[in-house]
């Protein structure tokens, strides 16, 4: 009996089913946004709310669970400094699911699986980086008094 079996098969084996969907959440992550079909962005969206949970409390063995399962350190490095403090005041609904129009080939739904605060997201991607200098762009009158 499959009472209380959640999982969606999605129509893989469980090892290409859990790569699928670890790649699916670093697409997240790495674009805030991504477009698939209705039943992947259901699968998806619950492994990463999961991962933002982890990212929450910060922890080191926290931080190694989720590399387990995402398989990217340069993901979940930006999960746990950009994503998870920018949710740090929700208690749960990290992401959420726009349903779009069907899909051309086979009539699959199609949907948008995106962070629900992209704009807090960005501002504290913004904190997180340092500013770089940049010189200022340099005239021809000032190139030709320095070869002088």
């Amino acid at each position: 009996m499959r009472h209380l079996k959640r999982t969606a098969k999605l129509g893989r084996t469980g090892t290409h089913r859990n790569a699928m969907l670890a790649n699916m959440v670093c697409s997240l992550i790495k674009h805030k946004r991504i477009i698939t079909s209705l039943a992947k962005a259901k699968a998806a969206r619950s492994v990463a709310e999961k991962m933002v949970t982890l990212g929450k409390s910060g922890t080191l063995h926290d931080r190694r669970l989720a590399a387990a399962r995402l398989h990217q350190e340069d993901m979940v490095k930006i999960l746990f400094d950009e994503i998870a403090p920018a949710q740090k005041e929700r208690r749960g609904g990290y992401t959420r699911i726009i349903r779009m129009n069907q899909r051309q080939g086979d009539a699959s739904q199609k949907a948008i699986l995106e962070w629900v605060d992209l704009g807090t997201i960005a501002e504290t991607a913004v904190e997180a980086k340092p500013a770089t200098e940049t010189k200022p762009a340099e005239t021809k009158e000032a190139k030709a008094e320095a070869s002088k």
